[in-house]
């Protein structure tokens, strides 16, 4: 059977100042615009294989305002928007929009939208950004902290099991591991996938109550090399790290955690492994296994816990004692 997604293709983000969020992307962290339409900033990494990644739009507050995935053909488009709506979900088809054809688009069970296509714009370098090398869309950036490509997107839920147990049956994300506490068996992380990475996708607890929520947007630079001078750049420049560098335990990849202007966390990663087992088995982790922490030998900041947009905390539901 064929799998319906091939991978993350770009991601839609809301900031009440388009303008300042797209010049941290491009200036800071060393994207290029690409468009502007309707109001919207399209943002490109120098090894993105179509026309853009990021779009940065307007909206109240930071958050998610989609992401989008690119279906592995045709077919596996009309079957995967089946899929779907046998879960009970039902979407809507668009002739298409900005450098993507025909799509599905809906909102998951967790209040998460998203967008389906197979057709898609691929990238042809302008003069002067054409890369000696046939494989790459364009020459490497020089900019010193300049991300290769997307990687991944981290949202967050009310049910971590829940939402992976559904996007595992409507859309085929193998399930790759779990994290619990270790003081209570409350599951708070589990990373999905459509291919051999470790993730495309994660999932955080949310002990809010509002929907649809996100903790990070991440992309990928090649070395371990890269993601420590990136560092080093943006820190320089104004832009202090939230988290690392250091290196995840699940998935094993060297990562640093950083805000851009709306408050929105992105992350970059380099390294990890590769796991092409069709039948693999979830493991369950817990922080003291090291599952933040390869190292075992620091805490993740409680900032971390933070999703977009802004949500307090539900309360504990409350104990009522038995009737006599």
């Amino acid at each position: 059977m064929e799998t319906p997604l091939s991978h993350l293709a770009h991601l839609e983000i809301t900031t009440p100042d388009v303008e300042a969020s797209a010049k941290f992307y491009e200036e800071k962290f060393g994207m290029r615009i690409i468009d502007r339409v309707d109001g919207k900033v399209y943002l490109r990494c120098w090894g993105d294989y179509y026309r853009y990644s990021l779009v940065v739009t307007h909206g109240e507050e930071a958050s998610l305002g989609r992401m989008a995935w690119r279906t592995s053909s045709q077919a596996a488009l009309e079957a995967a928007a089946q899929r779907i709506e046998a879960s009970g979900v039902q979407g809507t088809w668009t002739a298409g929009g900005h450098g993507y054809g025909k799509a599905y688009e809906f909102t998951g069970p967790y209040g998460h939208h998203m967008r389906l296509f197979f057709d898609v714009e691929k990238f042809v370098a302008e003069p002067g950004f054409k890369s000696t090398y046939p494989d790459r869309p364009e020459k490497r950036s020089s900019h010193a902290a300049a991300p290769r490509f997307l990687d991944h997107v981290t949202v967050a839920t009310q049910d971590v099991r829940g939402f992976a147990k559904w996007y595992s049956e409507a859309l085929g994300f193998r399930v790759m591991a779990f994290v619990e506490l270790d003081e209570a068996p409350i599951t708070v992380f589990s990373v999905l996938t459509t291919n051999e990475k470790s993730h495309d996708l994660g999932v955080v607890l949310d002990t809010s109550s509002r929907a649809g929520r996100v903790n990070h947007i991440a992309f990928w630079v090649d070395t371990h090399e890269d993601l420590l001078r990136t560092a080093d750049v943006m820190m320089e420049n104004g832009t202090p790290m939230e988290y690392g560098p250091s290196i995840h335990g699940v998935g094993e990849q060297n990562f640093l955690y950083f805000r851009e202007p709306s408050g929105l966390r992105v992350e970059l990663n380099s390294g990890g492994y590769r796991n092409y087992v069709p039948d693999w088995a979830p493991n369950t982790w817990k922080p003291s296994l090291g599952s933040n922490n390869f190292y075992k030998n620091g805490a993740m900041p409680h900032s971390m816990t933070e999703s977009f947009p802004p949500a307090e905390a539900s309360p504990p539901p409350r104990k009522v004692p038995p009737r006599k």
